[in-house]
């Protein structure tokens, strides 16, 4: 194979999305042999390689065609895809599920919120000033947008601003500064990017491998197959009582011509409660297994 015949994922080099995808690439079979730079890494397993960048250039990569795929932010994505114009040439594909946060608005303790209108006029401090800018617009809302590139949340004590706009988690940095969350702007979560269509050589087939195999992963990690021992005459009960997920497995058992075996993966939450309901529905012989693989 040429070198670009190997499909390119770029993942953020350090910083609270880089353990996490890192991870998720490994649960999907990936394995790589780092350069000494530690920056690219080959593809052992199947020619998929890793470039290991900062998390603002990865759409960029991919609208150069430097990558194929990236696992960034949505903030990040949105943030760029809105700079970009009508017709950005990269695209969210798959949400994973980690890095969750939210790009909210803040306001200092003290001050009153009586919703968006109030703010019109005021000074807002962001690093992201174009989904501040489109979440304005549509809450009609004319104020004046300070972009900083860092340390948003000291800007009112500073006086630069009256509001800001940031990411949050916990909520503890806000805290910590006496701001108060009010609004949010925009939910985030680590994703996979790509470009506006798929490479049309051996890329396409490894990207859709690998999004195959993420999508297993994802369902994985909330993922329980239930297996239980129940007379025929109570399925219909304990089925209905099943948490989300794929259609039931039945199976007679040898030797009892009134009872059956059931086994289902369920990809809601199951709790206590879900298996005394069940119990009293007719289960018996219940267990809860984790789910270590899974490919539709």
């Amino acid at each position: 194979m040429s070198a670009r015949d190997r499909l390119r994922i770029a993942i953020q080099k350090s910083g609270r999305l880089s353990d996490a995808s890192q991870d998720l690439l490994a649960r999907c079979g990936l394995t790589f042999r780092r350069s000494r730079d530690k920056l690219f890494c080959f593809g052992e397993s199947l020619p998929v390689d890793l470039l290991l960048v900062r998390d603002d250039d990865v759409p960029g990569m991919i609208a150069d065609g430097v990558c194929d795929l990236g696992i960034v932010g949505r903030n990040v994505l949105a943030e760029q895809a809105l700079g970009a114009g009508p017709e950005p040439a990269f695209r969210e594909l798959r949400a994973l599920g980690f890095g969750q946060c939210r790009l909210s608005l803040a306001v200092p303790q003290e001050s009153t919120w009586e919703g968006p209108a109030g703010i019109a006029s005021q000074r807002i401090a962001t690093t992201y000033p174009n989904l501040l800018a489109d979440w304005l617009r549509r809450h009609e809302v004319e104020a004046k947008i300070v972009t900083l590139s860092g340390s948003v949340e000291i800007a009112p004590r500073l006086g630069t601003a009256d509001v800001i706009c940031d990411l949050v988690s916990s909520g503890a940095t806000l805290a910590a500064n006496q701001l108060r969350e009010v609004a949010t702007v925009l939910e985030s979560e680590a994703v996979l990017a790509g470009g506006a269509a798929l490479p049309n050589d051996e890329r396409a087939g490894l990207a859709q491998m690998l999004m195959r195999r993420i999508d297993g992963v994802i369902q994985v990690r909330v993922s329980k197959l239930v297996m239980l021992h129940a007379p025929r005459a109570a399925l219909d009960a304990i089925t209905r009582l099943l948490p989300q997920g794929q259609p039931p497995t039945i199976m007679p058992i040898e030797g009892s011509v009134d009872d059956i075996a059931l086994q289902a993966v369920c990809t809601d939450a199951i709790t206590w409660q879900h298996l005394e309901d069940m119990k009293r529905a007719g289960a018996r012989q219940m267990l809860v297994l984790p789910v270590e693989q899974m490919l539709a």
